[in-house]
């Protein structure tokens, strides 16, 4: 049996099924055998015009091909971008155009539209070029919203961007809380806080924030005002020449990762992530993204199972996906991605980078809290840390200053040394102003976490959840900017002399 559907003739027999593709001069036939007489004027005087085929897909190395015009008029035609080269620029009736494109060597693909037209009708031919990641890693080439702007996005690799963020400050527990800014007891952010966090020797934010802001919950809108609260936020902070990383925090525990729950995740995600990336392409590269914040199936701490940390791993390219499509500056804009609950032990074992449009702009965000019970257990009596401890019996016997270089040293060999930048989104540890003597190790601890973090050329990134009290973090007064633990500050940015 013979059929005949888009130019192609498929020879099916009962023993077996050859598909013959006439990519060129016999699709060309078919289309000039229908359209011969048509290409004559009508008998009303109309004219016409046709081009074939629709569109043309080119490898990174560039070549040439062919399109056809059959028309019973003059015409001319264009293209939209220098490398791409027609052989005619306009005629009368029908013709063969030779379309030669250049080599592509950059990263990303691009597109270019052919347009050809009459005084009456006009038709467009779309031509698609991979880029050279496209062709090594097989990812399918997809149009972007608006082309590619390369605008003050700095052709940085992300460690090398990372090695420009100094020592970071994260700004906890206030876009990121559920019901509002201050829901959580902290003031609306202000730039007078910022100018401080500045003057004191940071020079990134992480900002957090929950984004479950809807006008429509029924198609996950996020509220304009609420984008545009975050996006003055995002100004203080780039006011100060700073760099700041905006994500989806917790926002309420949706991100659950397992199978029953991957399809609604992905689709809010993208939804979601769609909405920002729009609202923030015109920023520079002193803005970044982070996709997520500590996903895990809620109450299981222990080892993610295949299950967890393959639907955790689509969510990492879900986010990618989305922003790169959004195009403009976002097309190159450095994204973060997590590895599992942030764990660095699952994070080497399960993380899969995701697939990208562009090289060397994907950075893995991890935390670090151990020893649990020193760092956050304000039940613990578990009060003091390191070599410099003198009672056994209030000292963890794990997570020691050894033990946090082996698990840098981890990130730094599976990431950092193949190209992929690391953030350490979040580290500290609390307060304990009723246990007299556990400061002096509260900011060794600060003093040799951040000093390892740093020469294993990581980004370290302090929680601040902005509780000044016992058993809080705050280091700044978040109404006044004012510093209020200034040796941990000084522990902290210390690092980097």
């Amino acid at each position: 049996m013979y059929i005949l559907q888009n130019g192609t003739i498929m020879i099916r027999t009962w023993t077996n099924m050859l598909e013959i593709k006439i990519l060129t001069y016999l699709s060309v036939l078919f289309v000039a055998v229908v359209t011969l007489n048509s290409c004559s004027p009508d008998e009303d005087g109309t004219n016409v015009l046709y081009i074939t085929p629709d569109s043309l897909n080119f490898e990174a190395s560039g070549g040439s091909s062919e399109i056809h015009i059959a028309s019973n008029t003059s015409w001319s035609i264009s293209v939209s971008a220098e490398w791409c080269m027609l052989s005619t620029w306009s005629s009368e009736g029908d013709a063969t155009i030779d379309v030669t494109v250049l080599e592509n060597d950059d990263s990303l693909s691009r597109s270019a539209v052919v347009t050809l037209s009459t005084e009456e009708i006009t038709r467009e031919l779309k031509i698609y070029q991979k880029g050279i990641k496209d062709t090594a890693a097989n990812v399918p080439v997809f149009e972007y919203e608006i082309p590619p702007d390369e605008t003050d996005m700095r052709n940085l690799t992300s460690v090398e961007l990372s090695q420009l963020m100094g020592v970071g400050f994260n700004i906890g527990n206030t876009l990121d809380a559920l019901g509002g800014e201050t829901a959580w007891g902290n003031p609306l952010i202000t730039q007078r806080l910022i100018d401080s966090v500045k003057a004191n020797g940071f020079n990134a934010i992480r900002l957090p924030v929950a984004w479950s802001k809807f006008s429509d919950e029924s198609t996950f809108t996020i509220e304009t005002s609420w984008l545009d609260r975050v996006e003055e936020v995002v100004n203080y902070i780039l006011n100060n020449d700073m760099y700041v990383i905006v994500n989806i925090h917790w926002d309420g525990g949706w991100m659950q990762p397992t199978y029953e729950d991957e399809e609604y995740v992905n689709t809010r995600l993208a939804f979601m992530w769609q909405q920002i990336a729009r609202h923030f392409r015109d920023f520079n590269d002193h803005l970044l993204f982070a996709g997520t914040n500590e996903v895990m199936v809620e109450g299981d701490y222990g080892s993610p199972t295949k299950e967890y940390y393959t639907v955790q791993n689509g969510f990492n390219q879900t986010f990618v996906t989305t922003v790169r499509k959004t195009g403009g500056r976002n097309a190159y804009r450095h994204l973060v991605v997590q590895g599992f609950n942030t764990n660095i032990n699952y994070t080497v074992s399960y993380a899969e980078t995701p697939e990208d449009v562009i090289e060397d702009r994907l950075m893995m965000e991890v935390h670090y809290y151990d020893p649990y019970n020193f760092t956050l257990n304000e039940n613990s009596n578990i009060t003091q840390w390191g070599e410099i401890a003198t009672e056994p019996s209030l000292t963890e016997t794990w997570a020691n200053e050894s033990y946090a270089d082996s698990q840098f040293q981890k990130m730094k060999t599976n990431f950092v040394d193949k190209g992929y930048a690391v953030i350490l989104g979040e580290y500290g540890v609390i307060s304990r102003y009723d246990v007299e003597h556990h400061a002096e190790y509260r900011r060794y601890y600060m003093e040799y976490i951040t000093r390892s973090i740093v020469e294993h050329g990581l980004v370290p990134f302090y929680w601040d959840n902005g509780y000044a009290g016992n058993h809080g973090f705050a280091l700044f007064d978040r109404s006044t900017g004012e510093n209020v633990e200034p040796e941990i500050i000084e522990a902290i940015t210390s690092a980097l002399d």
